[in-house]
């Protein structure tokens, strides 16, 4: 690189970045186009639409149908919003709430209205029931003459597969009627036989007609046929303070990162702490540009992946230094640093996007909407490393900038004996996991709760009390949770507001009788309400049991394409073996947490957890890599427990390093957050410390056990 292209790739980065920093705090046009004000966010931070639904019929469904009902329709409003929520309230009707909207005639126009759906031949027999029906999308396909047309596209059920090959084999050149609710709304004439479960309806106008038809199909495959019950625009869930004082925080958070990598990495360090300013203006447009719904704890994911971003520029600039030390000139130094820092980077990044990737696919709900923003880090993270940061690295020097003192020089270390004290190591950390287990009996058999269960899994009571006035969330929290919490002993409390309305919706604990009404006579004796003015039901869990299985299925298939990728890599599935063995030791060691600290186990849990679980295998992977290079340049004398030893000493640097600047960006959280953040902050930073203390001092031993034990049986 030349000093004319030098000057041009900082200059450009200074307009760029200017660019961006206008762009995310300002926007463009109007409406502020780009700007991190117009990123939807969720129920917690901006409220959004309330829509109940209520089962027709005079016998009350079944809790099968129900079940079956709330989880097919919390996949379809998954399209607006990851974060939306879909409920059961009492014993027949179901809440959904979609963040980030205002207009709830619209959703309700777009979601479609709930009734029954069949498939029949033209005398009227019923081929195929709306439960048939797995997915119908509106799409463009091209007619015989390659002309573009709109179509509706189904996929079916297993069940349904079979009984429309049957139909449609058996009417070819006949019609096969849609009856939506006592009405034709399409009559599609067969073509040829389906066979396959994916079938195509042609025939519509626009694209408009399409939609709709492909509307009214989805929600009439429901178990249940449902009626609006009512619709509101409600608040937030939390107030301006809770969220000012997380971006707070956060940007507190990142300037200490960047302080601490000038101070410790010199002149590398301004470039990854100016990386690090480039990768959060990235984010930030990012979330806006593929309309990524941000929650709270969303928040805190973000400012966590902000202090893992500064990973890969601590990997890349130790390496540097090391090889500085190794006597090349700081220009090879760079050049040799960047190269063997690659597959450490790439093969931790990667494993963690399989991860990520899996989640999207087969999660839903938050963890979807987790899986989506972790996606989106781990990308900027290693562009922002492996490009801006090399670019801006190399300009540097060929503008003068070529002394090895502004770059450091990694100093001589004696190697630690890691694996001669393995057993105190193993020790510990069976002691740490058997935390979880033991004290979650011990809750078991003092209150029959294991955990500390939230509202999102075990459901509650759900109070819809009218006041004399309009409050604020702020209002709400300062002068009504409290006396809520004085009646539920439980800080597990949402509250939102009814837009247009002094009508405040209260979602606590399951409250039994007794407890329902020293609410009622609380809320009288304190703020004068109507007895009259106050409704009480029973809601379910916002998290299902489907939702659930869905979850733990896809961690499952996570972990096994995880350990396929680490063996495929390394050629040894002994390293794949520890570094999902690691894994599971940091999540049981949050686990114990949750449990001792009894922290409320919600939606912040799943992020949590799988935010550890990205984590430990990132450090888990450096370690690794170190292992496998120096493997191949092993000296003849040299034993397997040296090379793990040197490995995991020539990599402690980067451990701790990576470890201080994680730790910042949640501690600072913790302590300037409120207490919801607090709750998803504090476990957090356990997992923090325990992946740090489990790459150093579990994986490398526990490898070298397997690796030599193996051996020795062979």
């Amino acid at each position: 690189m030349n000093k004319s292209k030098s000057w041009a790739v900082l200059i450009c980065a200074a307009i760029l970045t200017v660019l961006m920093g206008y762009t995310a705090l300002v926007g463009f046009g109007p409406t502020g186009t780009g700007a991190a004000k117009n990123i939807i966010t969720g129920l917690d931070l901006s409220g959004g639409v309330s829509i109940t639904y209520r089962a027709v019929g005079e016998e009350a469904p079944s809790k099968e149908d129900m079940s079956d009902t709330i989880y097919k329709l919390q996949q379809r409003v998954s399209g607006y919003s990851t974060e939306a929520q879909v409920y059961q309230e009492g014993s027949d009707r179901i809440n959904i709430e979609i963040p980030g909207v205002s207009d709830a005639n619209a959703i309700l126009a777009e979601l479609g209205k709930p009734g029954s759906l069949s498939f029949q031949l033209m005398d009227g027999t019923v081929v195929l029931e709306g439960t048939d029906i797995q997915s119908a999308q509106a799409a463009t396909s091209a007619d015989s003459m390659k002309n573009t047309q709109n179509v509706v596209e189904l996929t079916l059920t297993s069940e349904g597969t079979k009984k429309f090959a049957t139909a449609t084999s058996e009417n070819i050149g006949k019609q096969i009627a849609i009856v939506y609710d006592g009405e034709t709304i399409s009559a599609p004439v067969v073509q040829t036989a389906i066979t396959d479960g994916s079938a195509q309806i042609t025939g519509m106008a626009n694209r408009e007609e399409a939609e709709k038809l492909a509307s009214s199909i989805r929600i009439g495959s429901l178990a249940l046929e449902l009626e609006e019950l009512r619709s509101n625009v409600v608040g937030a869930q939390l107030g301006q303070a809770a969220i000012k004082t997380s971006v707070r925080a956060g940007a507190v958070g990142v300037v200490l990162v960047m302080i601490f990598m000038c101070v410790v990495y010199l002149v590398p360090g301004i470039v990854a702490a100016i990386s690090l300013l480039i990768y959060t203006l990235l984010t930030l447009i990012c979330l806006n540009a593929f309309d990524m719904t941000l929650t709270l704890p969303g928040i805190a994911g973000i400012i966590l992946a902000i202090g893992m971003a500064v990973d890969a520029n601590v990997i890349i600039y130790a390496r540097v230094r090391e090889e500085i030390a190794a006597g090349k000139s700081v220009k090879g130094a760079i050049k040799t640093g960047f190269q063997k820092a690659l597959s450490a980077i790439l093969d931790g990044n990667i494993t963690t996007l399989i991860a990520a990737a899996v989640l999207a696919l087969k999660g839903t709900g938050s963890v979807q909407g987790f899986a989506q923003t972790l996606s989106l880090g781990i990308v900027l993270s290693m562009f922002t490393a492996l490009v801006v940061s090399r670019l801006l690295i190399n300009a540097l020097y060929t503008l003068g900038v070529q002394d090895e003192k502004y770059f450091g020089k990694a100093k001589e270390v004696k190697v630690i004996d890691f694996v001669g004290k393995r057993k105190l190591f193993f020790a510990i950390s069976i002691v740490l996991i058997l935390i979880a287990p033991v004290t979650m009996l011990i809750h078991k058999g003092a209150d029959g709760k294991a955990l500390n269960y939230s509202l999102e899994f075990m459901g509650g009571t759900s109070t819809t009390v009218t006041f004399d006035k309009a409050y604020t969330i702020d209002e709400l929290d300062a002068e009504v949770k409290p006396v809520v919490e004085s009646v539920t002993n439980s800080a597990d409390i949402q509250m939102q507001t009814v837009t247009g309305s002094n009508q405040v919706v209260i979602k606590t604990r399951d409250l039994t009788l007794e407890e329902r009404q020293a609410l009622e006579e609380a809320l009288v004796e304190k703020f004068n309400v109507d007895t009259k003015l106050i409704a009480t039901e029973s809601i379910s869990s916002t998290i299902s049991s489907e939702m659930q299985n869905d979850a733990i299925v896809a961690v499952i298939i996570a972990a096994i394409l995880m350990l396929i990728y680490i063996w495929f890599r390394f050629s040894d599935i002994r390293f794949a073996t520890s570094s999902v063995l690691a894994l599971l030791h940091d999540v049981l060691v949050v686990l114990g947490c949750y449990a001792v600290v009894w922290i409320s186990v919600g939606n912040t849990f799943v992020a949590c957890m799988l935010t550890i679980v990205g984590y430990s295998i990132n450090a888990t992977i450096v370690i690794f890599d170190r292992i496998r290079e120096n493997l191949r340049e092993k000296k003849k004398n040299a034993t397997v427990a040296d090379v793990v030893n040197l490995s995991i000493t020539q990599t402690l640097t980067r451990s701790i390093y990576t470890s201080i600047t994680t730790f910042i960006t949640i501690a600072v959280l913790f302590i300037m957050g409120v207490n919801s953040i607090r709750e998803f902050a504090l476990p957090l930073m356990v997992g923090i410390v325990c992946g740090g203390y489990s790459s150093v001092f579990v994986t490398g031993p526990l490898w070298y056990v397997m690796r030599t034990r193996i051996q020795r049986r062979k």
